[in-house]
């Protein structure tokens, strides 16, 4: 599995098996095909309902745990000093692990829940709860006041990301700071089909014996972004993985950059109402 580095040196694999939307069971039978397949990286939240059906299917893998890495948020409701305590030790308890190996402020809802969320995640670092802390949904405004604030540098900042939202500049900053982009909704959410019908991307993937989705993801990893593809459908799970025996060229890279558009498709991050 190709993995990235993050800013603590830890390591982590380039493409995870999202379970955003996904049932309990859905999530379970989806998992434990993610991890027979390869994936080593799972990514869920205590908002999605299926912690303990992933942590299910982590035990019934028989992956040995140091081969894995689970990545769980933190909700907009447990934010705080006190309740995100206590929210890291509810995400363990249903997960059935010792500790997590990233764990996210979902989404930003304010400066002073953000600065006491992260002091606690700081503790649970420091205390070998979490081996990674980091955000999502942060733009660089919120950025630049954690890291103003905080002891210890954010590793992550998950975001939407996909062809028609590229986010040049955010991940030209994370970079400058040291902070991994993993992106949500690649294949642009709901709007899938019209990601699968733009001509360039299917010529794309016809010159290298791939499909759009493929193309998709190996256009992130080569950009050094953490890809987080959601399926419960085994053949599409299997499908998502299997992009480490080709790379794009330059021009097509420079093609598919020409494709944004700027073009969002999820809450703009200052304005939650959740």
């Amino acid at each position: 599995m190709k993995t990235f580095q993050l800013n603590n040196g830890n390591t982590i694999p380039a493409i995870a098996l999202g379970t955003w939307k996904s049932k309990a069971e859905d999530a379970y039978e989806a998992v434990l095909h993610a991890l027979k397949t390869g994936y080593r990286h799972i990514d869920t939240a205590m908002i999605y309902g299926n912690e303990e059906a992933v942590g299910r299917a982590i035990k019934d893998s028989g992956v040995p745990r140091e081969d894995l890495f689970v990545t769980t948020k933190l909700w907009n409701s447990d934010q705080g000093y006190e309740s995100a305590k206590q929210a890291i030790r509810t995400s363990l308890d249903k997960l059935g692990l010792d500790y997590i190996d990233l764990y996210l402020i979902h989404w930003f809802k304010g400066y002073d829940k953000q600065r006491a969320s992260w002091q606690a995640m700081e503790e649970a670092y420091d205390e070998g709860l979490l081996k990674a802390i980091g955000v999502s949904n942060h733009n660089v405004h919120h950025l630049m006041h954690l890291l103003e604030h905080a002891r210890i540098k954010p590793m992550a900042n998950q975001i939407e990301t996909h062809v028609e939202l590229q986010n040049e500049f955010l991940q030209a900053y994370c970079q400058e700071h040291g902070i991994l982009i993993e992106a949500y909704a690649p294949f642009m959410s709901w709007r899938v089909n019209d990601l699968l019908e733009k001509e360039d991307l299917q010529e794309i993937a016809a010159k290298y014996g791939k499909t759009v989705p493929q193309v998709t993801l190996r256009w992130l990893y080569q950009r050094g972004i953490v890809a987080l593809p959601k399926s419960t459908n085994k053949s599409r799970i299997e499908a998502n993985f299997d992009i480490f025996d080709f790379a794009l060229d330059d021009t097509d890279m420079e093609r598919i950059r020409g494709l944004n558009r700027g073009k969002k498709m999820f809450t703009e991050f200052d304005n939650v109402p959740y």
